[in-house]
């Protein structure tokens, strides 16, 4: 495990290179990852679309400022995420907020396909499911803690989902997912993540 993370770490990159990255992929009418369908190329748009308002407009709630102060030791935050993905699109730009709130935390990026191994120590029931992010002890790259890929109610209708075979197709779906997170505000999101951080502290 340690030397996985160790590479991953390695090749990781700031948000600032992920969101750069996207929108070359987007340039060239591609998208990460080996699916390089038009439907995928098209998440990818609309997540670029909604990062950008959100990096705008998410702001960190008091309770979460509260967790965020009491690490008091250095970490990095190493996200397992696609340009495709819908969750990863409403999730990053809140957890890169709630790292920048706190000195002591560095957020780093990697793809989910470029890193299998990596992906296969996170398992989701079995599923290579993202966004994940791995909570690392900045000086030894111990593992702490782990959350992801979605906040509770979201991946409860999305099991739900999968076990329905009269499910809406996954197009519609996808509106149904973003309303939600639209709806939650990152409520959930930080409320989720910021007990994980709880636990690690404890």
């Amino acid at each position: 495990m340690k030397a996985t993370i160790e590479g991953s770490l390695q090749q990781s990159i700031d948000y600032g290179a992920y969101r750069t990255l996207i929108n070359e992929l987007l340039e060239a009418g591609k998208t990460s990852g080996p699916d390089q369908s038009e439907a995928m190329v098209g998440y990818t748009k609309m997540n670029v679309v909604r990062m950008k308002r959100l990096d705008k407009t998410i702001k960190i709630f008091p309770e979460t400022e509260v967790v965020l102060e009491k690490i008091k030791r250095p970490q990095t935050w190493l996200v397992i995420t696609e340009a495709w993905c819908g969750d990863a699109a409403q999730i990053l730009p809140v957890v890169e907020k709630m790292g920048a709130a706190n000195a002591l935390i560095t957020v780093r990026y990697v793809f989910r396909d470029e890193h299998p191994a990596l992906m296969d120590l996170f398992l989701t029931n079995g599923s290579r499911s993202i966004p994940i992010i791995v909570v690392l002890d900045a000086e030894t790259q111990k593992v702490l803690g782990h959350w992801g890929p979605r906040p509770t109610k979201m991946q409860e209708k999305v099991l739900a989902r999968k076990n329905d075979p009269n499910a809406s197709p996954y197009s519609e779906f996808v509106i149904e997912l973003q309303k939600w997170y639209l709806k939650d505000r990152s409520l959930s999101t930080q409320q989720e993540f910021s007990e994980t951080l709880s636990r690690i502290a404890q």
